[in-house]
């Protein structure tokens, strides 16, 4: 602590030493200082502005607020439930949260009031300009200037009379990378809290995921991300594509990721120049449900998890008149057969621990005795839920689900219980509906219920306790009737022990436990294959698809470390590599990397299936025995050949006994005949 304290004193005097070197000396410091603070500094000095200024550049301009707030309504009313989340979370820490708009100028804020009064002395209010012009370095102002998030903490203001305030902002872009306004939390220096920043900037992303969805309605939307389970989280990718192919728009993070790409096409703006399939192939994959995720490839090699989307009305955060949802409707289908609901009878397949798990849930159907299942993740605990569900006397009522772990620490008791109308400044009038009063009547599951926060359990066990909730700004309690069940792959057991799950609430939501086994330990795998199997050919529009024998026992022996989750993406992509005129899934059909994985876990064993003679050129690698004195590019072509005599010819199903993609074999064929190596 000592040695902490010293690193500090000495940071601080370094600064202070900057500090004097600038304004006083007129000097230029290298060191004490960050460049994003010097920088502003430059920039204020080269604006004119004295350091020891006391009234503002902002003159007549709060007088326009009214005009100001109107041309940022949008902004606004988007922004508006965010802020109220974000005030929640540092409520009573002396603390205010602005919204500027793209000069500056504040249009709404959220404080305490002993803070408030001052902040209003040096004019952090509504109606205030906060550029850099009007006040010097500050969050809001240098935010703005650089374009990017912006710290500034007590003496880094540029005038004096600032050095009180901790400023933490970050720069709101709208659909079309133009900055819409920016986000800023304030409070006294001596309470500046590290997390601001983050809080900040995941705010920034919920209100600029809004704007999006909202400025391209009307078109067609493609969520991705190089890693499927972060399609539909604030970490995804969207574009805005419309009818002719071309894009319209992008979020930050789309725009972000495809930027080398685009600049690689000539900085075409076309879907097509940037995937290897048309929209159009894209949207037929898809056509059968909005859910579907598919493995897209780029031109230049790489891949994404693609969904397309189209805004019909759903549960969002800060909505009000929000419906409850039955999810995973994708999943159930799957794992049912064709035209039933997902019930505890459809999931029983004969393997002896899930039928363990779906008897002791029965004898609970209908009775207020709260479920939890435990399993790892991905073995289906949310689709066992909704069995649970729908085997019961509630089937007709609401299934409401929550993931404990995808929400946002800061939203999730705004997503529980709700808010009222007018519980802030500027609200929705109707308020908000939280999941347990979604839930009433039905079932309100709770995936991943270790991961909730410490305050929120309380919350949680108190409604438990009273069967009532009371909505984030109310003192009205609402009754609600609701069946629980929850879901882990945590050991809540050593949670309690290690005091991160409350013990009481552990009673109340583990009256039966119930464990969901991992894919490896089920005897019914060919069941559920065949099952997924049958749901993904119907969404695909295919009839008649089987799985060959080989990928079969593949599957049985495969280790499937994301289990029934990674075992449905890889028969999702084995029938979208389907040709037109197949319909039985080989192993060329499988994902790659599976086999690599494969290859790692069970080095000393049989190779992973349709690896022959043929299949080994994968990697084009040497045969056993030796090369006998011949080249390696000599023998690829060898290879080759053979296999093209095999096929007739024909191209494409060379390509896929060997493994390879056409481009790929084109090429090796181009060069080999052209006498390149």
């Amino acid at each position: 602590m000592e040695q902490l304290s010293t690193v500090e004193a000495g940071r601080d005097q370094r600064f202070r030493l900057a500090r004097q070197q600038f304004f006083e000396e007129g000097g230029c410091p290298e060191d004490g200082v960050s460049a994003l603070i010097l920088g502003s500094w430059l920039r204020c000095r080269e604006l004119g502005l004295e350091r020891d200024l006391r009234e503002a550049r902002d003159h007549g301009e709060r007088s326009q607020l009214a005009e100001v707030r109107e041309r940022s309504a949008r902004l606004v009313e988007h922004a508006s439930g965010v802020m109220e989340h974000v005030f929640e979370q540092i409520r009573a820490s002396g603390s205010m949260v602005l919204l500027s708009d793209p000069s500056g100028m504040i249009v709404h804020s959220l404080g305490d009031a002993d803070f408030v009064d001052r902040a209003h002395r040096v004019a952090l209010q509504p109606g205030a300009c906060w550029s850099e012009a009007a006040r010097g370095t500050n969050a809001i102002g240098t935010a703005l200037a650089a374009q990017a998030p912006a710290v500034v903490l007590g003496a880094e203001h540029y005038l004096d009379h600032n050095g009180f305030l901790s400023c933490t902002a970050s720069p709101i872009f709208d659909p079309r990378g133009a900055i819409a306004g920016v986000l800023d939390v304030s409070c006294d220096e001596r309470m500046h809290q590290r997390h601001s920043l983050g809080l900040v900037r995941l705010s920034v992303q919920l209100i600029e995921k809004r704007l999006f969805e909202t400025e391209f309605a009307n078109k067609i939307l493609v969520a991705f991300h190089e890693r499927p389970e972060y399609v539909g989280s604030l970490q995804e990718g969207l574009i805005a594509v419309n009818a002719d192919g071309v894009m319209v728009g992008a979020n930050s993070i789309a725009r972000d990721w495809l930027a080398q790409r685009v600049a690689a096409c000539g900085g075409s703006s076309a879907f097509a120049e940037l995937f290897r399939h048309g929209l159009g192939r894209i949207a037929d994959r898809a056509r059968n449900s909005n859910d579907a995720l598919i493995r897209l490839p780029l031109q230049d090699g790489a891949q994404l998890y693609v969904q397309l989307r189209s805004l019909r009305p759903q549960i969002r955060a800060f909505e009000g008149n929000a419906q409850p949802v039955a999810t995973s409707a994708r999943s159930a289908r799957a794992a049912a057969p064709a035209g039933e609901a997902c019930t505890l009878a459809s999931l029983a397949t004969g393997d002896a621990g899930i039928g363990r798990a779906l008897d002791r849930a029965r004898r609970i159907l209908g009775k207020d005795i709260p479920l939890l299942i435990q399993g790892e993740s991905g073995v289906g605990k949310e689709l066992f839920a909704q069995a649970f569900h729908n085997s019961g006397p509630r089937a007709d009522k609401p299934f409401v689900a929550l993931n404990c772990a995808a929400v946002p620490e800061t939203l999730i008791e705004s997503e529980l219980f709700g808010y009222v109308g007018g519980a802030f400044t500027g609200a929705r009038k109707e308020g908000a509906i939280g999941k347990i009063q979604q839930a009433h009547g039905g079932t309100l599951f709770l995936d991943e219920i270790g991961d909730m926060p410490l305050g929120m359990q309380a919350r949680l066990l108190r409604v438990l306790q009273e069967r009532c909730v009371t909505p984030v700004g109310s003192v009205k309690a609402i009754p609600v009737d609701i069946s629980l069940v929850c879901a882990t792959h945590r050991v809540l057991r050593d949670a309690v022990a290690r005091g991160e799950f409350r013990e009481d609430l552990y009673y109340r939501v583990n009256s039966l436990t119930v464990c969901v086994p991992p894919l490896r330990e089920r005897s019914d795998i060919r069941s559920i294959v065949e099952r997924i199997l049958a749901g993904e050919a119907r969404d695909a529009g295919l009839e008649g698809v089987s799985l060959g024998e080989e990928v079969m026992r593949f599957i049985e022996r495969h280790s499937w470390p994301g289990n029934v989750r990674q075992l449905q993406n890889v028969i999702r992509v084995a029938v979208a590599l389907l040709d037109p005129d197949e319909r039985e899934i080989l192993p060329v059909h499988l994902p790659e990397e599976l086999f690599m994985a494969e290859r790692t876990e069970e080095s000393e064993q049989a190779p992973a299936p349709g690896c022959n003679d043929a299949q080994a050129g994968v990697a084009f690698a040497l045969p056993a025995g030796g090369a006998g004195g011949r080249r390696l590019d000599q023998l690829e072509v060898e290879l080759i050949e053979r296999v093209m005599r095999e096929v007739g010819g024909n191209l494409s199903a060379a390509a896929r006994m060997l493994g390879v993609s056409r481009n790929r074999l084109y090429r090796k064929l181009g060069r080999s005949a052209s006498g390149g190596g």
